[in-house]
């Protein structure tokens, strides 16, 4: 896991598409801003959770993520939980 801080107005890029912004720090809730493709979902975690689990229910329980139409971004390894 890559660890960095960053202000307010900063931002961090994901190869060469996406792009994490800094938008506002209040205590300890941060709004993060992405600007990406329009084809690469972002999701919550619980969201893409609850995601994952319905298309799996639909699919099957053992079907690989490409099946249920989610992917993990270049790079990372889905981690199971």
């Amino acid at each position: 896991m890559l660890v960095l801080s960053r202000k307010c107005g900063q931002s961090v890029r994901i190869g060469r598409e996406i792009e994490v912004i800094v938008l506002e720090v209040h205590g300890n809730h941060v709004k993060l801003g992405f600007r990406g493709p329009a084809e690469v979902p972002i999701h919550r975690a619980e969201v893409y959770e609850k995601i994952a689990g319905s298309r799996a229910q639909v699919v099957g329980p053992h079907a690989p993520t490409e099946a249920i139409g989610l992917h993990a971004p270049a790079g990372l390894v889905p981690v199971e939980r």
